[in-house]
């Protein structure tokens, strides 16, 4: 079974996260839909998933009937990649309120840090099979 990592479209740090993810998951085991779209948009509403106006979150992972969000969705990214990136998953023992710290600093600076787009991340023709 697939999981599904909704991504922030306009963010230049997440479009590369996608990027990278795609690079790492020689297995193909996640697909990808930018908030902004229809898609996204509909498995949020199927999950009950809110995102308040200015919230950081940045990415969510849908996996089966369940959704992660902050950190414990980049964790749960981590433990499916190839290689060296597995060992990421070792830092869901810390908790949450702590990872999510960090995450919230980046993800609130994550424009400014590295910038945003006007429009939402076209997938190259690699990548667009991926896409929902």
């Amino acid at each position: 079974m697939a999981a599904i990592v909704l991504f922030d479209g306009v963010c230049n740090l997440c479009s590369a996260s996608v990027r990278f993810i795609a690079l790492r998951d020689r297995e193909t085991f996640f697909r990808f839909a930018s908030i902004q779209s229809d898609a996204a948009k509909a498995l949020m509403l199927e999950h009950s998933i809110v995102i308040p106006s200015g919230d950081p979150t940045s990415i969510i992972v849908v996996e089966g009937d369940r959704a992660f969000d902050r950190s414990t969705g980049a964790l749960h990214i981590a433990r499916h990649l190839d290689g060296i990136w597995k060992a990421g998953w070792a830092f869901i023992i810390v908790p949450r309120f702590i990872r999510d710290v960090l995450y919230d600093f980046i993800a609130k600076h994550r424009y400014r840090w590295f910038g945003k787009n006007d429009v939402c991340m076209v997938p190259t023709p690699e990548l667009r099979a991926r896409f929902l």
